[in-house]
């Protein structure tokens, strides 16, 4: 015998349309849901949620770690593309002339994306937690990976293949301090606002694919 369950004169009036034999009152049974996965911080393993957990599931919202990060990374990627700015003058390798347009482009397309995430989030751009330029966040702490104004110095008033060597070195330095940002971004209980965790992944793996290149490119001019 087929069954509808449904309840009331719904179910009355579904079984004679249909030409059931009955229907039951009550409500449907829920079919089992796929099972949600809550993924961990860098380092960290995912957790399966439990069915209760996933009811109680809210999008995570930003913190203050996550803005202090952005705001951070707007120093950071500043830095990155002054030092862009040197490549074309100084050097004529190819290799290094498209890695250094590569994330010019890149870091220039994600300080878009910082500015907008911080005015969505009504962030101030010029707050003093933003700092200078010195490497250093309006709270005096200093910034992985950032030049000093020695090391940029040097590296602008550097030709040919010193300049290269300067240029991969420092920028290595730099990219490993835009990871290390990362990982204290959820060391710091952020991360984990839904734009803010793609986009600090986004950093963690586009970053450390070009440090790997960048090491290839510092070993083999030492060979």
């Amino acid at each position: 015998m087929t069954v509808v369950e449904r309840s009331g004169p719904v179910c009355i009036a579904l079984a004679l349309a249909l030409g059931l034999a009955a229907c039951t009152a009550g409500t449907p049974e829920v079919a089992p849901t796929s099972p949600v996965v809550q993924l961990g911080a860098p380092g960290e393993e995912n957790h399966t949620l439990s069915p209760d957990e996933s009811l109680n599931l809210e999008s995570p919202k930003h913190t203050e770690a996550d803005e202090q990060f952005m705001l951070d990374m707007i120093q950071h990627h500043d830095q990155a593309i002054t030092m862009t700015g040197f490549v074309d003058d100084r050097t004529d390798d190819r290799d290094i002339r498209l890695l250094a347009e590569r994330m010019r482009v890149s870091q220039e397309d994600e300080l878009d994306l910082i500015t907008r995430w911080l005015q969505d989030r009504v962030v101030p751009l010029n707050d003093s937690r933003a700092g200078g330029h010195d490497g250093h966040d309006g709270d005096g702490h200093e910034m992985p990976g950032m030049l000093t104004e020695e090391q940029l110095a040097e590296l602008e008033a550097a030709d040919g293949a010193e300049f290269e060597r300067l240029f991969l070195e420092y920028m290595i330095q730099h990219h490993q301090g835009a990871v290390q940002m990362v990982t204290e971004l959820y060391a710091a209980g952020g991360g984990h606002e839904s734009d803010i965790d793609q986009f600090a992944r986004h950093v963690e793996s586009d970053q450390g694919v070009e440090i790997a290149k960048m090491q290839q490119l510092l070993a083999a001019r030492s060979s």
